[in-house]
């Protein structure tokens, strides 16, 4: 399989290292060559030195060969383009990167379908999404779901009043099937466990579990929900601009802005929304506007570290949630062990999201976790792959690899040992990113 990736930003030096693993034939384009170069030498692909708009370039990359077509430049306009190029000597698909929420509206799509660009992935409406789902479960790391929630994967951390500590995974389902604990995030380390390990003080464990079941996690868990009605949000991102305009009018919303001039730009696009003028850093101006009485904090601003620094400080004046926006990938891990709730990175949900394409899932179910070294994928089971043939006991699937859940017609189960994949089945599979490329060894 040829995937040609157009832009060495960000998004597309992350996808591409991601894709490098997966026994692909990767092209990567972009008019710096230095960037190029250090990639090249450390990643199986291949890199071209070009404009991603230019025929020349494109025919270099073989991009009419290419069973996918991702431009993922910072310029909308300019992946555009380079789609519309590329399908019209031949790719198979085609994606773009853009910046304008109304590109994503069904008649828009539709345009640029005629155009050739087949779909279409704005980064900051899949962190804003990330936020909002953060407000709904409110003592959920991160919530999961296929098919319309008949399949939830949470992600908690545990306290010390968490009444699952210290116990052995066999105990906790030996009695009852009601979830079954696909991973566990342990310091830097993200485990797929097996029936003698345990969950310790300070886990991050993702459960799978049917809805039913959803909170008799949050108990064991010893979790509370929080109604959030006061948001605090600091920096006046594109992030933060999309959840003003998707969230309900009964949440009060508080921006902290420190560039004046955005701030007054703000103020004309944010409905609902106070714009405050200052440092979120400030334990003073926080508390003279209303921290105490604040539901969720979140940090949005271009340093990673001011976003974890300031969820830092609102938790300790008493703020019951917080997110942070964690680009710097190497300091998701730290991150995640500090007390500041969800990190949401656009860099790894985009990557998550483009990877899905290339599974033939349903694309609108991908989502990546927040995790480096680890990916959530939704599967489909083809008549015939490997996956069908026998119990799930006697598959001998790799260590790095579980399942923990299946659609069938529509009702989403637990997997246990003797469970049976049928053809079409959706399997939520969580596995590490060394073992992405063996997944469609096992359901293709």
């Amino acid at each position: 399989m040829r995937i040609v990736i157009a832009g060495a930003g960000e998004v597309g030096i992350h996808l591409a290292k991601m894709l490098s693993r997966e026994e692909l034939d990767v092209v990567l384009i972009d008019s710096n060559e230095e960037v190029l170069s250090e990639i090249e030498n450390n990643y199986n692909l291949i890199a071209i030195v070009g404009s991603p708009t230019s025929f020349e370039t494109l025919k270099r990359a073989g991009a009419g060969e290419a069973d996918l077509f991702v431009a993922v430049t910072p310029y909308e306009t300019r992946n555009i383009v380079a789609c519309t190029i590329a399908s019209s000597m031949g790719a198979d698909k085609t994606v773009a990167r853009v910046d304008n929420y109304d590109y994503l509206k069904p008649e828009c799509r539709k345009h640029f379908k005629t155009l050739g660009v087949d779909d279409l992935i704005y980064p900051e409406m899949l962190a804003g999404e990330e936020v909002i789902n953060a407000m709904r479960h409110t003592w959920a790391r991160s919530w999961f779901e296929l098919h319309n929630g008949a399949l939830v994967l949470i992600g908690v951390k545990l306290r010390d009043n968490a009444s699952i500590l210290n116990r052995k995974l066999y105990e906790l389902t030996s009695n009852s099937n009601i979830f079954h604990i696909a991973a566990i995030k342990r310091q830097n380390h993200t485990i797929i466990p097996r029936g003698n390990d345990e969950v310790l003080l300070g886990d991050i464990v993702y459960f799978t579990t049917t809805p039913e079941y959803v909170e008799g996690i949050r108990e064991i868990c010893g979790k509370k929900q929080v109604d959030v009605k006061n948001i605090m949000i600091l920096g006046g991102s594109r992030i933060a601009i999309h959840i003003a305009e998707v969230m309900s009018d009964d949440v009060k919303i508080k921006l902290i802005e420190i560039d004046r001039e955005k701030g007054y730009k703000l103020v004309e696009r944010m409905r609902n929304t106070t714009i405050i003028q200052g440092d979120a850093r400030d334990e003073e101006l926080l508390s003279e506007e209303g921290i105490a009485d604040t539901d969720m904090f979140i940090a949005l601003s271009d340093s990673s570290e001011t976003n974890i620094l300031a969820c830092l400080t609102a938790k300790q004046m008493g703020v019951p949630r917080t997110v942070a926006e964690v680009e710097d990938i190497q300091y998701i891990s730290a991150a995640e062990n500090m007390n500041i709730g969800t990190v949401i990175n656009k860099k790894l949900l985009a990557a998550s999201h483009i990877f899905q394409l290339l599974l033939d899932a349903d694309d609108t179910n991908a989502k990546c976790l927040a995790l480096a070294d680890a990916e959530v994928v939704e599967m489909i089971a083809k008549p015939g792959s490997k996956i069908t043939r026998r119990p799930v006991k006697e598959l001998n699937l790799p260590g790095d690899i579980t399942l923990g859940g299946v659609i069938h017609n529509g009702v989403g189960t637990i997997v246990t040992g003797n469970t049976i994949i049928e053809p079409d089945d959706h399997v939520l599979v969580f596995c590490l990113d060394t073992a992405l490329y063996k997944l469609d060894r096992w359901f293709g």
